[in-house]
Order: structure tokens, then sequence, then C-alpha cells
């Protein structure tokens, strides 16, 4: 049979596909429940972006290592062009100014950021000598690469992206070799600083996310509400849930952003804690896939690439369960492929497609890892 399947075809990574493709199709499940049983308005559209951008990365993974080594730069600046834009023009919503409106589509540049931040430093990592690794001359470029568009970022204000942007870069220059002492001193003086930044250079909003966080049960019906409603959600699901259309705090409106941020919960008051850890196993085949591409690269760029890609997606999953679970502030982070919106999901697509690119083609040997 697979003498009549094209060689293209044959060649992709059908277990990785099939993988997100059960992943988006229980997110249209849960969202279409969400919605009281409806297609509309976020299960429908949610299969047409995957399909979309899937075929996009599908597109993408045609591409070489020598395109993306030759785009990172031209990407990051014009990203950052666009961050620049989102300020000087961009549409606002929710009291954020995060978006560029296109007509066809409203865009959030930050979200483009995560990748373009990959890229970039992982090929100023490839174009640095070893041998100058451990001087000053790995660390400046660095922190010029992150100061622009994490600034712009936390001007919009959106505190969860910028972290996002800012530990993607970080992982990359932890790979690449930088010392270990630099990120223990650097976890030191936010410690320090932590206090400084709270009350100086957080939104009042932003500040009652993190006194909520601490104690959410001070004001269970004002600040604390999203967080209390999504344990109450989650913890009433029990081992098998509720059962599909049968969630009440999402069915009733008491889970707000149920489609969106706090998926989850809704996920796993219909499903329980079974839906939950097969949702958890399906992210950790990809992440498991993702560090396998890094380790089977061959080249210094591609390595630095695709642990930066797959860190990137880990950090989406990872800080999403802990914000719906009340172990980290609420930030807005979405859950890949179980959460409505179209930027998000356009983000992580091209991380699966730049990642399935370095997969089709690894390069030469003599990478980063050894």
């Amino acid at each position: 049979m697979s003498d009549f399947i094209p060689a293209p075809i044959a060649q992709l990574p059908w277990k990785t596909i099939l993988l997100l493709f059960v992943l988006a199709s229980f997110g249209f499940v849960v969202l279409y429940s969400a919605a009281g049983g409806s297609l509309n308005p976020w299960a429908g559209p949610h299969m047409v972006r995957f399909v979309v951008f899937l075929a996009m990365a599908i597109v993408l993974s045609r591409f070489k290592e020598s395109f993306w080594k030759t785009m990172a730069f031209p990407v990051y600046g014009a990203v950052v062009l666009m961050l620049v834009g989102v300020e000087l023009i961009g549409a606002v919503s929710g009291g954020s100014q995060r978006w560029l409106n296109l007509g066809f589509i409203r865009l959030q540049p930050s979200e483009l950021m995560k990748v373009a931040i990959i890229l970039a430093v992982a090929r100023f990592y490839d174009l640095l000598p070893p041998s100058q690794i451990r001087t000053w001359g790995a660390i400046w470029p660095l922190v010029a690469l992150l100061v622009v568009p994490a600034g712009l970022i936390l001007l919009q204000p959106d505190l969860g992206t910028t972290i996002t942007v800012v530990a993607g870069a970080l992982t990359i220059a932890f790979l690449a070799g930088l010392p270990l002492r630099l990120f223990i001193g650097g976890a030191a003086a936010i410690a320090v600083l932590a206090p400084l930044a709270y009350f100086f250079m957080l939104e009042e909003y932003q500040q009652r996310r993190v006194t909520t966080f601490l104690n959410p049960e001070n004001d269970p019906l004002g600040a604390g509400y999203h967080i209390s409603q999504s344990k109450i959600a989650i913890g009433s699901g029990g081992l098998f849930g509720k059962g599909f259309l049968d969630g009440t705090q999402s069915h009733l409106d008491y889970l707000p952003e149920g489609h969106t941020d706090f998926v989850f919960a809704t996920m796993a008051e219909e499903w329980g804690l079974l839906g939950g850890v097969a949702v958890l196993f399906c992210f950790f085949l990809l992440f498991r896939w993702g560090l396998g591409v890094a380790m089977r690269a061959k080249t210094r760029f591609s390595q630095l690439t695709a642990a930066g890609l797959t860190v990137t997606i880990f950090f989406y999953v990872a800080i999403n369960l802990m914000m719906v679970m009340g172990l980290a502030p609420v930030v807005g982070i979405p859950l890949p492929f179980l959460s409505h919106g179209g930027s998000s999901m356009m983000t992580i697509m091209i991380c699966v497609g730049i990642l399935m690119s370095i997969e089709r083609h690894p390069g030469r040997r003599g990478g980063a890892f050894g």
C-alpha cells in the first residue's frame, strides 16, 4: 500500500498528527457542551481553525533548516514592529490593548513573539562561538532581544505572555550553555525585587490576581470568584465526571471563561479525573515527541529551536493547569487544542510545524547537546 502513497505524504509524522487530532476533537466535544449542545459559537470554529492551521503546519514542515535560520531575525523584527503597531493603533478589548485588526482577522502579535523569540535566540547562540558562551558577549545580546518585546507586551498589559516569552528565551540560553549561577542569581534578584514590582509595576487588577492567588477565599464573590468556581467545578467532577452535557457550573454560568482560560475546569466537571488524566497523557506524548525531535536533530540551531518550541508549548499547558487549580495567579493563558481562540492555536501549530520541519530535515551532525 505504501508504494501508492506519495512520499511527501508518507513521510509526515502521522502519529503526532493523530495525537493533535485527538486533542482538538476532545476540545470540540468540551466546547460543544460548554455552548449547551451547539456548534456555535465555539465548537464549530474551533475545528475549522484546527484543520486550517494543521494544513499550515504541514506546509511549514516542508521548509528546511536554512529557511528558518535565514528568517529568524527578520521574523523577530517584523513581530516587534507589529507590537509597536498594537501600541499605536491596536484594538482594545476587555481593558487590554493586544490586537491588530487586519479586517479578515484580529491578530495578537504577542502570541507570535513566543515563536519569534525562540528562533532569534536560537539563531544568536548558533552564531556565537562556543568559546564565548561564558562571556559577557553571550548575555547582553540576549537581554537586548528580550527587553523590547517583553516591555511592549507588558504595556498591553499581558503578564502571562510576557512570562512565557521570557521563559522560552531563558530556556534556550540555559541549554546553550550559560552558567547555572546566572539563573540562580537572577531568580534570587527576582525574589528580592518582587515586592517592588508588585507595588510599582503591576496594574491594580494584576495586584488583585496575586492577592487572590494567595488567598482566593478572602473575596470569593469578587476577585477570587474565578478560582473558587474553577476548584468547585473540578472537584465536583469526581472520578468519572457528571457526564457529557451535564456540567452544572458551566451550563448555569457559574464558571467564567469556561470556553477559554478555564476550559479544563469545564472538561473536568463532565469527564472527571479520568478525563483530566487522559488529557495530561496526550500532552505528555506531545512533549516527548518534541524533545525527541530536539535530541535527534544534528545541528545546534535545530536542537535549540526544537527544545525551545517544545518548552513553549509546555508553558502553555503548565501555566493554564496551575491557574485553573489555584496554584498560580490568573494570567490568561489558554489550554492548547482545548481552549477557544485563534491566535493561540495558530502559535501552537506554528511551533508544531517547525518541529515537524526539524524532524523532516535534521541537518548535519554537530549540535548543542553533544
